[in-house]
């Protein structure tokens, strides 16, 4: 089933995610919710913050970076097969030279920016059946988490812009809160009266 995705502006998106266990209700359905959720609106990657609820769960399916002619066969062998779900995540290390990339968020339609984050990171956290994983990542997979890990922790892409970026892109952010863009999926908007 398609979820809305909630809009910027909806404080859900700025609280710190909660923990779940095993017998979270319907959590398989739910990952199957936010898989189809995320393939319809054509994304990278889903928290589940962005469809409402404040756990610490996410999903990410790198593969469309793959087709990127600026990455080398061994990053584009990891991206194409690079589709987990992500339980209870800690990124343990986040090491290197910050690097910038143009980042969207299915929550902030329309609304690109570089982002600065580290390359490489540890990360400890439990796959959909509940199993203990550690890896480590490194650039464009470790980007992608990096995001989806920030939506647990209550913080948005834009929270990593200069105060100047900010400023320039408020009018836009205000827009989205209110319902006024342009988007072909479901969202929820914390200021509109309808629904789309």
């Amino acid at each position: 089933m398609i979820l809305p995705i909630v809009a910027y502006g909806n404080p859900v998106l700025k609280k710190k995610a909660k923990e779940i266990d095993q017998d979270y209700p319907e959590l398989n359905t739910l990952i199957d919710n936010m898989w189809e959720t995320m393939y319809n609106a054509h994304g990278v990657g889903l928290a589940a913050p962005q469809i409402g609820l404040p756990i610490r769960l996410f999903i990410v399916d790198a593969s469309p970076f793959a087709e990127d002619e600026d990455l080398n066969e061994a990053e584009k062998q990891q991206l194409k097969s690079f589709k987990k779900t992500f339980i209870n995540p800690k990124i343990l290390v986040e090491e290197g030279d910050e690097w910038d990339f143009n980042e969207g968020c299915l929550s902030i339609p329309n609304v690109r920016e570089d982002v600065f984050r580290k390359p490489d990171i540890v990360i400890e956290y439990l796959d959909q059946n509940f199993n203990q994983q550690k890896e480590e990542l490194s650039g464009l997979a470790a980007r992608v988490v990096q995001h989806e890990y920030d939506h647990i922790e209550g913080i948005l892409f834009t929270d990593h812009l200069s105060s100047l970026k900010k400023r320039l892109i408020k009018g836009k952010l205000k827009a989205i809160e209110k319902g006024k863009v342009d988007i072909d999926y479901k969202m929820k908007f914390p200021l509109a009266n309808k629904r789309r």
